[in-house]
């Protein structure tokens, strides 16, 4: 029986198994079904992790994250989990892909988020070349330029009054005339004056070439094309959380989650059920940055040793 489980080999999951092997944890095993280093190796840049001055690609950023977790005696098994449960005698059942079954005496989950895509012509085609779902990490790139931002929202609006600040103008697209953002955001977005409300429009199409995305097509409900020069697109029309391995058999889930399906924690990572840790974009309130999923890794993993001091089989 392991120690200690981790789901997830991103930033969160690679930093909780560091520091839990490291700090004496014996059976500590990642599962990953993939190579380790999660969503943030799709990235085109990465320039604001404290310490790493240089600019790398996501995928060279995470290159050395896994050696140095396994350092410690980090196990990886690329093995897909299907489902977390608690059993009777305080221990926790893991249900992989194939039918075989694991137990820990702990688990931290970190399975992380994806952004919902909005589904427009090009879209997958310039991902991470023009087309972002973080403004925080991508909108310095576009420091005095144009740029587009698609979606209705309190995450839309606040990330276009972000890159308000530097970018020259921003067209805010939105399908309908009214905002499903608070009232006091909305009335910042109509009163900063570079940005644009591009509303009743959808994007067509998104069109570029080798360098990324040089433009964006929207349409009206009447059909009307306006053709906006922008080298950039942030998309935001929500976010799929990855708790599909808390839910039972039977319906239920394994913790308490918010309306939106995140993962409620407290301070320490820990959930409403002993023993079950969440670190990352998967829990309440992520910044979804890295360096914030490595410290929720780091303080779940000191969490969970903590609980192992005292477990005891029921």
């Amino acid at each position: 029986m392991l120690d200690l489980a981790i789901i997830g080999g991103g930033p969160a999951g690679l930093t909780a198994g560091l520091y839990a092997t490291r700090g004496g944890l014996k059976d500590v095993v990642m599962f990953e079904k993939g190579m380790p280093g999660g969503q943030i190796t799709q990235s085109s840049e990465i320039e604001n992790y404290p310490g790493a001055p240089k600019v790398l690609t996501g995928l060279e950023f995470m290159e050395s994250w896994p050696e140095q977790a396994m350092r410690f005696g980090l196990k990886h098994e690329m093995e897909e989990v299907l489902r977390v449960s608690k059993q009777p005698n305080n221990v926790f059942e893991l249900t992989l892909a194939g039918g075989k079954t694991v137990h820990a005496k702990s688990v931290i989950v970190c399975t992380g988020s994806n952004p919902k895509r909005a589904g427009f012509e090009g879209e997958d085609t310039f991902f991470g070349k023009g087309v972002s779902t973080c403004a925080t990490c991508d909108g310095f790139f576009y420091k005095g330029k144009e740029v587009a931002v698609l979606g209705g929202g309190d995450t839309a609006l606040e990330e276009a009054l972000h890159l308000a600040k530097t970018s020259s103008k921003i067209y805010l697209i939105h399908r309908r005339d009214a905002f499903r953002a608070s009232p006091a955001t909305v009335e910042k977005v109509k009163n900063t004056p570079n940005i644009e409300l591009v509303l009743n429009a959808q994007i067509k199409k998104v069109y570029g070439g080798p360098m990324g995305v040089d433009g964006v097509i929207v349409a009206d409900k009447a059909g009307n094309e306006r053709d906006l020069k922008v080298p950039g697109i942030f998309t935001f029309v929500g976010m799929n959380v990855n708790n599909g391995i808390l839910r039972q058999e039977n319906g239920d889930v394994l913790c308490e989650l918010s309306k939106a399906g995140e993962v409620i924690v407290d301070l320490s990572m820990k959930t409403s059920t002993p023993g079950l840790f969440a670190a990352g974009d998967i829990r309440i309130e992520a910044p979804k940055q890295v360096v914030c999923a490595a410290g929720d890794g780091a303080t779940a993993a000191l969490s969970a040793m903590g609980y192992l001091e005292h477990w005891e089989s029921k």
